[in-house]
C-alpha cells in the first residue's frame, strides 16, 4: 500500500501560520503517538469492525463509528472523522 503523500501537509498548518519547525514537531509527535501499542490496538479494532461490516476497502465512503453506549454503527467517513472539533464526542444515541 502506498504511503500517504499528503501526511503532515494539512491546509490548517498554513492557515495557523505554523513555522516549518512547528510542523516538524507536530509530525514527530503524531508519529510517536500513532506507534503506541494503545493506538495500534485501537486501529486494529476499527479495521476489524470495518471488515466484519463489509465496508473495508469497498469505496462506499462508510466507517464504523462508536456510539455513546460503546456499540458501533456505520456512518459516513466525513461525519465520523470530522467530529474531532466537538471533543470527539459521538452524536449517536
Amino acid at each position: 500500500m502506498p504511503k500517504n503523500k499528503l501526511a503532515g501537509k494539512h491546509p490548517s498548518y498554513l492557515k495557523l501560520g505554523w513555522s516549518p519547525s512547528s510542523i516538524a514537531r507536530k509530525r514527530a509527535y503524531d508519529k510517536k503517538y500513532a506507534s503506541t501499542d494503545k493506538q495500534k490496538k485501537y486501529r486494529a479494532e476499527l479495521n476489524q469492525a470495518n471488515r466484519n461490516a463489509g465496508t473495508y476497502g469497498n469505496g462506499d465512503g462508510k466507517d464504523m463509528s462508536h456510539k455513546k453506549d460503546g456499540k458501533m454503527v456505520k456512518e459516513h467517513q466525513s461525519k465520523n472523522r470530522g467530529r474531532n472539533g466537538q471533543n470527539g464526542k459521538s452524536t449517536k444515541k
